[in-house]
């Protein structure tokens, strides 16, 4: 296993596991408490299974950390650092995640997040809080100051990734502060 911590945007941490395989299959350790920064103690495991197309985000929390593993097919994965004070503020980050990129990736509370299916795939996340809907806040996908690439013609979206603020229209209340602790 090889962490690699983000050179593009503070506290991002990728995560290369090793990959053990035969004839049988692979195995592979996805997930370990101890590779992540921030005294993070992830609470609920979620999926999300997308078709080719899909564009899901760009989110964010002001409390919450993500960790997101592709177990099938090949998502890029859109980070863009929100968090007003931080050294990275402003900052968007491209990686591949799932089939021939085998790595998991752990998002800071207040980088925003998103990917979209270059295939069909499935994204397993875990998460250091329980849902709560008042730190589920959104930024829009295709705002060009965040300048994404999300490598699909055609994105399929939902009807609140559509509706997303400009990063320069968030409520100043709901915009992220690096270094708090929560």
């Amino acid at each position: 296993m090889k962490l690699e911590v983000s050179e593009v945007i503070e506290d991002v941490v990728v995560v290369v596991p090793d990959v053990h395989g035969d004839e049988r299959g692979r195995f592979v350790e996805s997930y370990r408490r101890s590779w992540f920064p921030l005294g993070r103690e992830m609470v609920q495991a979620n999926r999300s299974d997308r078709r080719r197309g899909a564009v899901v985000g760009l989110h964010y929390h002001l409390h919450q950390a993500d960790y997101w593993y592709v177990t099938r097919g090949l998502a890029r994965v859109v980070l863009h650092d929100l968090r007003a004070g931080s050294p990275t503020e402003g900052r968007t980050q491209l990686l591949a995640l799932g089939d021939g990129e085998e790595r998991g990736v752990f998002v800071p509370p207040g980088v925003a997040h998103g990917f979209a299916a270059l295939s069909d795939l499935t994204l397993t996340y875990l998460v250091d809080a329980y849902y709560n809907p008042s730190d589920e806040l959104g930024v829009a996908w295709d705002d060009p100051e965040i300048g994404a690439d999300w490598g699909v013609e055609e994105p399929v979206l939902s009807a609140r990734d559509r509706s997303n603020p400009r990063r320069s229209d968030i409520d100043p209340a709901l915009r992220p502060r690096y270094g708090l602790r929560t």
